[in-house]
């Protein structure tokens, strides 16, 4: 992930309650929790073939069930949508769908 990238992400993501003095155990590094879940997208791999360079497996999970609990998945493909819209001359919203069976 680009730094350009990450500044886009990092400002959707929840502020831990240990970085708000309200106690709690840090959470690690989200980038790299962020940079798995790409990984694993963008591959197609299952949980468990997370590489070792990127966290354990289950704690890449957890964090994704937990952002895509609260909706954070949602609304970053509703950002990245509107973006790529908007690069392309049209509107960041649709107006318009089509449903074919």
């Amino acid at each position: 992930m680009t730094d350009a990238e990450w500044a886009a992400v990092r400002p959707l993501l929840p502020v831990p309650a240990w970085f708000q003095r309200q106690g709690g155990r840090p959470e690690g590094c989200h980038r790299q929790l962020w940079d798995a879940i790409r990984y694993l997208v963008a591959g197609g791999f299952s949980w468990r073939a997370v590489p070792a360079d990127f966290p354990d497996w289950g704690r890449v999970y957890a964090f994704f069930r937990r952002w895509r609990e609260h909706g954070l998945i949602a609304e970053f493909r509703d950002r990245l949508r509107g973006t790529v819209r908007e690069r392309e001359g049209r509107e960041a919203e649709s107006m318009a769908g089509i449903i074919d069976a």
